[in-house]
């Protein structure tokens, strides 16, 4: 009799838990979360694949961190072999994946998953803030752009801004970048150069100064690499002066108008400038043939005095190896965009996407869904050095604060920090996987911003630079028009390319002219082509179809 009172006894008290955990657990139209591996029950694990190529170690440093310690869960990561669409397709047509699957953001990959009939709808799980309060932390706006017609969010957002109203804006480094030694010797200050005219009489007091050899100084270079692209070049810090935006496809608003770049009066303007100290001589003459090598042996050198364009081309070594005023590269700075007359305001040459980048796919099938919602939910949290978290550990355990939290931070273990600064990815993968993409950033805190144990005081002038340039009105937020994706096989898809060639063509041409009458001829020959070749007015036809599309199925903003 005392076994059968302490039986009941021991059902009513497992009846009562049950109950009482189901109480504390949200339901969104009647779906309850997971159960079948509840927290607190030992370490959960599952198999992310990885849409990229790395090289893998499961039992890093940190993985072995998120197994016994926190989250408490083991992270079995797959990475992808050869060509990742192929990789995909061959993949979500066969098997699939067992767990989950994580891809950077894109149309092909979204398709692909979704034909394919084996990822589950994971949108209840963004409002249970009671379990998963990192997943119930992402921002609003991200989670209602990915919703279909029916209301159903197909994959788990990541790598995005915590902040959409406050978004860190990148490694913003499209800017004009002068050697303050060379203004000093011109007899002129940086402030000097806050105008276009500032900066040619600058250029043309520089090619009066000589390098260490005895050369005459190249007064302005630029790097027009081959490979670069109509977003990402040199000349668009130029453009920016000037007043036209070359960021994303080149579309801006201007007086409630879209005006795209190749259509904007100030193009044309900005290159018949680049044209004019081209035939003054203000240019170095090897610009159009220099490769990326030969430039930055000029800029070691100390043969140019004022550069424009991404300041990464220049080559940040040549003043993050010094640590004083012992080699040209120490007295490079970043200057405003020299204002133009009849410019207004600054071009774009970066926007600022807050929006997700990557995406995380579940399996429908998978038998570790607590898992996988237990890992994310813990990367996902608002915290401003959760990236950094993710990345590397907590604070404490292989680097920590210098002086404060969110303030200077430096590695504290030498074993981690040798392994992961090796630039040996064997060597690297045994300490983390470098999983940061999984996380979130914050403007408030970005930790190679923050990175304070440098051997050499040049080394923490990229940060600042930066900064710097993120502030000078070239980089701004990102309004819906930013985010229209082009119809895939359509004509952007089609065209682009060609666009591509006739850029690269034309504008050697125009900052080459010999003369006016050359220019023009050039200037008439390029806008002749972009019609003809590049289908000019048929692909503006088509982004305003699919902004207005896009306008209709997620508001504007």
């Amino acid at each position: 009799m005392r076994f059968g009172r302490n039986k009941k006894k021991a059902v009513a008290i497992a009846l009562a838990l049950v109950v009482a955990w189901m109480a504390g657990c949200s339901k969104i139209g009647g779906d309850t979360p997971p159960e079948e591996a509840a927290p607190g029950n030992g370490a959960k694990s599952f198999e992310l694949w990885l849409g990229w190529s790395a090289t893998i170690n499961n039992d890093s440093l940190v993985q072995s961190y998120w197994r016994d310690k926190e989250p408490g869960v083991e992270v079995q990561l797959q990475a992808t072999q050869g060509d990742t669409a192929t990789a995909l397709n061959l993949r979500m047509n066969t098997d699939g994946f067992k767990d989950a699957a994580i891809f950077s953001r894109n149309e092909t990959v979204k398709q692909a998953m979704n034909r394919s009939g084996k990822i589950m709808p994971v949108e209840q799980y963004f409002n249970m803030p009671d379990r998963y309060p990192g997943l119930a932390s992402i921002p609003k706006p991200y989670l209602e752009r990915m919703k279909d017609k029916d209301g159903h969010i197909w994959s788990i957002p990541t790598w995005f801004d915590q902040n959409p109203n406050d978004p860190w804006p990148g490694w913003a480094s499209l800017a004009w970048t002068v050697r303050s030694d060379v203004v000093e010797k011109a007899g002129m200050k940086l402030e000097d150069l806050a105008t276009l005219e500032g900066v040619e009489t600058f250029l043309r007091k520089a090619a009066q100064q000589t390098d260490a050899t005895g050369k005459p100084l190249l007064p302005l270079g630029f790097l027009m690499d081959p490979n670069d692209t109509f977003g990402w070049n040199d000349e668009n810090a130029i453009l920016t002066a000037f007043g036209v935006s070359t960021s994303g496809i080149g579309v801006d608003k201007k007086g409630g108008e879209f005006v795209f770049a190749y259509d904007d009066p100030q193009y044309k303007a900005a290159y018949q400038w680049m044209n004019r100290l081209y035939r003054e001589g203000l240019i170095d003459p090897e610009v159009v043939t220099d490769k990326k090598e030969r430039y930055k042996e000029k800029n070691k050198a100390g043969r140019i005095a004022l550069n424009v364009g991404s300041f990464f081309n220049i080559d940040p070594s040549l003043w993050e190896t010094l640590n004083g005023p012992t080699e040209p590269g120490w007295y490079y700075e970043v200057i405003p965009f020299p204002k133009v007359k009849g410019v207004e305001k600054v071009g774009t040459n970066q926007v600022i996407n807050p929006y997700p980048q990557y995406d995380v796919y579940i399996s429908k099938t998978t038998k570790n869904l607590e898992a996988i919602l237990t890992f994310l939910d813990y990367t996902l949290q608002p915290k401003p050095e959760q990236q950094q978290v993710v990345n590397e550990g907590p604070a404490g355990l292989y680097w920590d604060w210098m002086d404060q939290p969110l303030g200077k931070w430096k590695y504290i273990d030498e074993e981690y920090k040798k392994a992961r600064n090796s630039g040996d990815p064997a060597q690297k993968s045994k300490v983390t996987p470098e999983l940061y993409m999984v996380s979130s950033y914050n403007n408030k805190w970005y930790p190679w911003w923050n990175y304070g144990d440098t051997e050499k005081a040049g080394a923490a002038k990229t940060a600042r630079f930066t900064e710097k340039v993120g502030k000078m009105g070239g980089v701004r937020g990102a309004h819906s028009y930013d985010l229209v994706i082009p119809k895939q096989g359509g004509l952007w898809e089609k065209y682009t390319p060609e666009l591509e060639n006739i850029r690269k063509e034309y504008r050697a041409k125009l900052l080459m002219a010999k003369d006016d009458t050359q220019f023009e001829a050039a200037w008439k020959a390029f806008r002749d082509a972009l019609e003809k070749r590049g289908h000019w007015s048929e692909l503006k036809q088509e982004w305003h179809e699919s902004y207005l599309a896009d306008v209709q199925a997620n508001g504007e903003f």
